[in-house]
């Protein structure tokens, strides 16, 4: 395999506080003889970039969303207007809008490319960053790849034209692949590979030995997520009322922000947290870097998380790596991660009775939680670690 390999690597509003995997991944890459030159979109709030690596990641980034005056009257010629028109015609003028908000940062991000040598750019996004990149092709020959982290309902309009002239793509669940397939039909890249995000089994290993709750002493749990009403943070605190309620001396803290840097959903969660009486049972934490979310897997007797729909979950993986007992929701990728009582443990998403009925099956029986921490780091060992994801992505551009 050639060394010293050049690519590009896009990724929306970047260094975001959900991104250390991407980080990883460039880690990874770099030891494989990858040289990565991170673009993105703009920079996230600052209240998003909680990461010790954050300042590394903006020196190293090309920010491609304030393009030049030239790159935004120079795209206006190079636009493939007839496949364009046929989008509109097929997903309304919302993609229109789309494309004159990518079409300047496409021409930037050609022109970058060209000026450094790289001829290949993989983008972690379907939504705008993906139709940078479809456009910088049209513009410039420009190659690209996709990876889809989620349902392509999720990344807007365009879709076809976007995959249509990708070189391949990863996928991070089989389900995902199946809709891929199914939405896309021959506008899909003909190399489609699964691949699931992954995490650092080293970094996320325990110096400590795990040891279960003990049902009259406080238990500690953990959540880790983004704060969006769909990450079901929300249930997992009435579920902490429940507990409460019968006699469990019950000390939750959740990490994660809203994308709006703490004006968000943040101020649901702190409303309702009053509104519950929660004040001396959960903390929310905001942003950390991966160094305390560590910590705070270390300190856990259980992690959960109570998404609505996740299509796989890096706090999962987190959690399991570091042999804390985990608890997810049977909803999206999850049920291809967590095996219910093997090496996790699952619920169905809105059920804060049974979240709590869980979380007490694993404090009521030790030898349970013992095994969950056991097999579920042996799981993302063997199935989830982030070298895997670097490569396929150097195998697959190589192939190109």
């Amino acid at each position: 395999m050639r060394d010293n390999l050049k690519i590009g690597y896009l990724i929306p509003q970047f260094p975001g506080q959900t991104h250390i995997f991407f980080w990883r991944e460039l880690m990874e890459l770099e030891k494989r003889g990858v040289n990565a030159q991170i673009f993105s979109t703009r920079l996230p709030p600052p209240s998003l970039m909680s990461h010790n690596w954050s300042q590394t990641g903006i020196e190293r980034t090309i920010y491609i969303g304030r393009p030049k005056l030239r790159d935004i009257f120079s795209s206006i010629f190079t636009l493939p207007y007839r496949e364009i028109g046929s989008t509109i015609r097929q997903d309304g003028k919302a993609f229109l809008k789309d494309v004159l908000i990518c079409a300047p940062a496409a021409k930037r991000l050609l022109r970058e490319c060209r000026t450094k040598g790289i001829s290949h750019v993989h983008v972690h996004s379907c939504a705008r960053a993906a139709l940078i990149a479809t456009l910088a092709h049209h513009m410039g020959g420009l190659s690209y790849s996709l990876t889809l982290h989620g349902p392509m309902s999720d990344y807007g309009t365009g879709q076809p034209m976007k995959w249509r002239h990708a070189k391949f793509a990863t996928i991070i669940t089989e389900k995902l692949l199946a809709e891929v397939r199914e939405t896309l039909g021959n506008d899909a890249p003909a190399k489609l590979v699964v691949q699931p995000m992954g995490v650092d089994t080293m970094e996320m290993a325990r110096t400590n030995t795990y040891i279960p709750a003990i049902p009259n002493a406080k238990i500690k749990l953990f959540s880790c997520g983004r704060l969006n009403i769909v990450k079901g943070h929300q249930d997992l605190m009435q579920a902490v009322r429940i507990l409460v309620d019968r006699g469990l001396n019950i000390a939750l803290e959740i990490a994660g922000e809203d994308d709006d840097g703490g004006q968000g959903y943040h101020q649901v969660l702190s409303t309702l947290l009053k509104d519950l009486g929660l004040e001396n049972h959960v903390r929310l934490l905001g942003a950390i870097d991966v160094q305390s979310v560590r910590q705070k897997l270390q300190d856990a007797h259980i992690f959960a998380l109570a998404s609505w729909h996740e299509p796989l979950g890096v706090a999962y993986m987190e959690a399991m790596a570091c042999g804390v007992p985990t608890i997810g929701t049977n909803a999206g990728g999850v049920r291809e991660l967590i095996q219910d009582g093997i090496n996790g443990r699952l619920v169905k998403p809105k059920t804060p009775i049974e979240m709590a009925d869980t979380i007490q099956d694993i404090i009521n029986t030790p030898d349970q939680a013992l095994a969950l921490s056991k097999e579920g780091r042996n799981h993302i060992v063997n199935h989830y670690r982030s070298s895997l994801g670097a490569e396929v992505l150097k195998r697959e551009i190589l192939n190109i």
